[in-house]
C-alpha cells in the first residue's frame, strides 16, 4: 500500500490591492492615495497632523503592508521588532466612530474605529480604541484596546 503526501491546509493569499497614486484612498477619505496617506507613507506630506490622520494612513499602510511606515509611527516604547501580515487577510473599510483630543494643540489623543477584513474569504471586523500621543513632535500610535 503506498503513503500519499499531503500538505497542510492553508487560507488562501489575499494579495493587497494594487493601490496607486490616483486610487481612491483606502483610508475612506474621498481623496485620492497618493494626496491623502500616500503622501505620508512616502514622506512627501511630512507627518500626519493629527491622531485621525495617522489611524487612517495606519491603516492604509496595512492595507498595501507598508511596514516601514507602520514601524516608523509606532511608539518606540510598544513598538514591535517586525509587522505580521497575515497572507489570508485583507482590509475591505474603515469607519472612525469617536475621536477624543489628538488634534495639533493635544498631545494625546485616541481613535476608536471599525475596520473590516476578509480572511479567507470570510468577512470579519475589528473594533479598537487607540491610543496616540506625541513622540518628537509627530503623532505615534501607543497602543489599544480591542472593544466589542
Amino acid at each position: 500500500m503506498s503513503r500519499r503526501k499531503t500538505r497542510p491546509r492553508t487560507s488562501p493569499v489575499a494579495v493587497p490591492p494594487a493601490v496607486t497614486a490616483t486610487s481612491p484612498c483606502p483610508c475612506g477619505l474621498d481623496a485620492a492615495y497618493g494626496a491623502c496617506c500616500g503622501r505620508f507613507h512616502t514622506g512627501a506630506g511630512g507627518a500626519a497632523p493629527t491622531a485621525e490622520l495617522l489611524m487612517r494612513s495606519r491603516y492604509s499602510a496595512f492595507v498595501v503592508r507598508d511596514e516601514a511606515y507602520l514601524l516608523r509611527t509606532w511608539a518606540p516604547g510598544t513598538r514591535p521588532g517586525e509587522v505580521d501580515f497575515d497572507p489570508g487577510l485583507r482590509w475591505v473599510g474603515l469607519e472612525i466612530e469617536e475621536t477624543t483630543e489628538g488634534t495639533p494643540f493635544h498631545q494625546h489623543g485616541t481613535v476608536t474605529f471599525t475596520a473590516r477584513y476578509a480572511h479567507g474569504g470570510e468577512p470579519g471586523s475589528l473594533h479598537e480604541r487607540s491610543r496616540f500621543a506625541r513622540h518628537e513632535g509627530a503623532w505615534v500610535y501607543v497602543d489599544g484596546d480591542f472593544t466589542a
